[in-house]
């Protein structure tokens, strides 16, 4: 893929793009944030921590499922309170670089603090909070690391660009869990970790050192990977000083505020996403906790599972950028969907004993429940990668360059309207039928409780006809 300087060529909504010349190396920096980042996704809020917290740190799997709602729904909340006011008043100042570094710094103190959420419980109001933190910090910084994406390369090669810096940061994720599983967190009983070695450094199996570690683990890799991007990708220039932006960048949100309605595609757009963005996270953040309460699978069966949605999730959105070059990305976004849709079904609907609410007979079909979730998790980690990384372009086809941060504030506030509900109803819901006056088993109410999951994909999908792309729309960003 060149990423060489390039002749100008039609523009993305009313602006006018001019020739772009970014150097290989600036190219690479940007892309490698995603590979810098994707262990926090991969290791804290999926596969490894999350499920360990629900079955070693929380008193028990479904009150480990309804705090962690609870923490990453107060982190979801405050970024959709104040991601659209930073980003007005960031693309007001113009860099990007010293808002991913606050954050950055943030989210890395906070995931490091992970070590210290022992089992048992001991400190879990500290760690729910340092978990909010590291969701702050880290999503904060992806915000404004999406924004310097339109002054990369020219519109024709966003979609192709956003996909391989998607699938980059799989392969990123991916290492960092087999790193983990590997040689790291050990199986209590066995001591033995999934390569039937003893952990590194003497990592306590029984204190679940080698679990607690990816939070370290995380903060560290991101530290080191996130170098590249401060070195060699360009910045924009600075605009006017801090004092005026806030005015001009409250101003100016103001205003976009208030014509958001009247620009139908733009608008639509942000709602869909609001809706399908937040299912996806929810499916992320709860399946390896649903898994490990229902099927009883073992960390290191989880994180099985985690390395085929990484293998798959690579594949999926580097596929999914060279169709989004070749359809548009609503294409891709819409597809997905659907995909999306029809696994969240059948997970829902597997346990012991079930398949599609079908029961089993029989003793050769016991392993049945494990190849379907294996199953439905190849399709989750490729279209959740093609979705994410079509999402970045689509939002991009919305608004001209000199709004773009604001649209990705925006665009965070849309995912994390209802990232904070999605959680905070799993939580609810999961409490609910967990009563005993309702007399549900724990893994009843674990299933219950993650069904809202389908209900948010079906609504970002009827939104998503309202959604103009650039590949067949001259005009993307107008009012009509």
């Amino acid at each position: 893929m060149s990423h060489e300087a390039a002749v100008p060529e039609k523009a993305s909504g009313p602006d006018i793009q001019p020739p772009i010349s970014v150097p290989r190396r600036g190219i690479w920096g940007w892309m490698l944030f995603d590979w810098a980042q994707q262990p926090f996704h991969t290791l804290i809020i999926t596969f490894v921590f999350a499920p360990y917290f629900a079955s070693a740190v929380a008193p028990d799997a479904a009150r480990g499922q309804e705090l962690w709602g609870l923490a990453t729904g107060i982190g979801g909340l405050a970024i959709a309170l104040s991601s659209p006011v930073l980003g007005a008043i960031a693309d007001a100042t113009g860099p990007r670089k010293p808002w991913i570094f606050f954050f950055s710094a943030l989210g890395i103190l906070a995931c490091a603090s992970l070590w210290f959420a022992t089992p048992g419980g001991e400190h879990i109001t500290l760690v729910l909070i340092a978990v909010a933190l590291a969701v702050i910090g880290m999503e904060f910084s992806a915000v404004f690391n999406n924004a310097m994406m339109p002054d990369l390369v020219p519109r024709s090669e966003l979609g192709r660009l956003s996909g391989s810096a998607w699938g980059l940061g799989y392969v990123g994720g991916l290492l960092s869990l087999i790193l983990v599983l590997g040689f790291m967190a050990a199986q209590p009983d066995t001591g033995r970790t999934l390569l039937g070695l003893e952990p590194i450094f003497g990592l306590d199996a029984a204190m679940r050192e080698g679990d607690r570690a990816a939070g370290p683990l995380t903060a560290l890799w991101y530290a080191v990977f996130v170098l590249p991007m401060f070195l060699f990708t360009p910045d924009i220039a600075r605009r006017q000083a801090a004092a005026g932006a806030v005015r001009d960048g409250l101003g100016r949100l103001r205003q976009t505020l208030r014509r958001l309605p009247r620009e139908r595609s733009y608008f639509s757009f942000l709602a869909a996403s609001m809706f399908y963005r937040d299912a996806l996270n929810a499916l992320y953040a709860f399946g390896g906790i649903y898994a490990a309460g229902v099927l009883s699978w073992s960390i290191t069966q989880i994180g099985l599972f985690g390395i085929l949605a990484n293998v798959t999730g690579a594949i999926g959105a580097w596929l999914g950028g060279r169709m989004d070059k070749a359809f548009g990305p609503k294409v891709v976004v819409s597809l997905s969907i659907v995909i999306l849709t029809l696994c969240s079904l059948l997970v829902i609907s597997t346990t012991r004993e079930e398949i599609l609410f079908m029961p089993l007979a029989g003793e050769g079909m016991r392993n049945l429940p494990d190849i379907a979730f294996f199953v439905a998790g190849a399709f989750i980690g490729a279209t959740g990668g093609s979705i994410q990384a079509a999402s970045r372009t689509l939002l991009v086809d919305q608004v001209p360059r000199e709004r773009v941060t604001e649209a990705f504030g925006l665009y965070a506030l849309s995912g994390k309207a209802t990232s904070f509900i999605g959680p905070f109803a799993i939580s609810l819901a999961t409490g609910f039928f967990a009563s005993s006056a309702f007399g549900f088993s724990t893994e009843d109410a674990q299933r219950l409780g993650v069904a809202p999951i389908v209900a948010l994909f079906l609504i970002g999908l009827v939104l998503l006809p309202f959604v103009k792309s650039w590949h067949k729309e001259p005009t993307p960003g107008d009012s009509t």
